[in-house]
């Protein structure tokens, strides 16, 4: 079973270290708990879909710390620039065209990244302190609901994962909402924490 720690400086130390070594970690967001690693790193992130037992067909989110740090995997139009600015941070994933230095193991393949910059400040100093980027799935076994309690998060992955961190229960407890910019127009791919009126407000401005 997998190390538990409580969210403070120790934790983000330990995380930071054994995500640098290719460890899997569970720690808390905004929206649900996330099962984390280095995503330039492919052996990690092939063992994140282990984990996870998901097949290497479905694309993994990555969690930036910021901006900047998303562009360095991702390219953003004008639009996606626009949407970051409103709702970053925040619980809006921007499925955005990816860069040549994301491995093929994050995106299975395709050209597209889905990115985040959440609205947690222990979730961002942990993933500055990781580098400024972090896998960002939910911390569940594929299929299953995603866990909004680190207890929630162990049941299901304690046993394959190398340090968890409870920060409490997840602020918003749902998944984040999800916007397909690589094509003509915006699609939102799964409602979530934010709604689909209230993006639509923005993207008629």
């Amino acid at each position: 079973m997998a190390r538990v720690l409580r969210a403070g400086q120790e934790a983000i130390e330990e995380a930071a270290r054994l995500v640098r070594a290719g460890g899997l970690i569970i720690y808390p967001t905004d929206t649900v708990y996330g099962l984390g690693c280095d995503p330039l790193n492919t052996r990690a992130v092939e063992r994140a879909f282990r984990a996870k037992g998901r097949g290497f067909d479905k694309p993994m989110p990555v969690l930036a710390s910021g901006l900047e740090q998303a562009m360095r995997i991702a390219e953003f139009s004008p639009l996606a620039l626009r949407l970051a600015e409103v709702f970053w941070p925040g619980p809006l994933t921007l499925v955005l065209p990816r860069r040549p230095v994301l491995p093929d193991a994050v995106s299975c393949g395709r050209p597209s990244v889905g990115v985040r910059v959440p609205g947690h400040d222990f979730a961002l100093r942990l993933i500055e302190a990781c580098g400024g980027l972090l896998i960002g799935t939910s911390a569940n076994r594929s299929g299953h609901p995603p866990p909004r309690t680190a207890q929630e998060a162990i049941s299901k992955l304690g046993d394959v994962v190398d340090l968890v961190i409870d920060g409490g229960p997840a602020p918003l407890g749902i998944p984040s909402t999800v916007v397909d910019l690589t094509g003509p127009e915006p699609v939102v791919l799964r409602e979530g924490a934010i709604s689909s009126e209230r993006l639509l407000a923005i993207l008629r401005r």
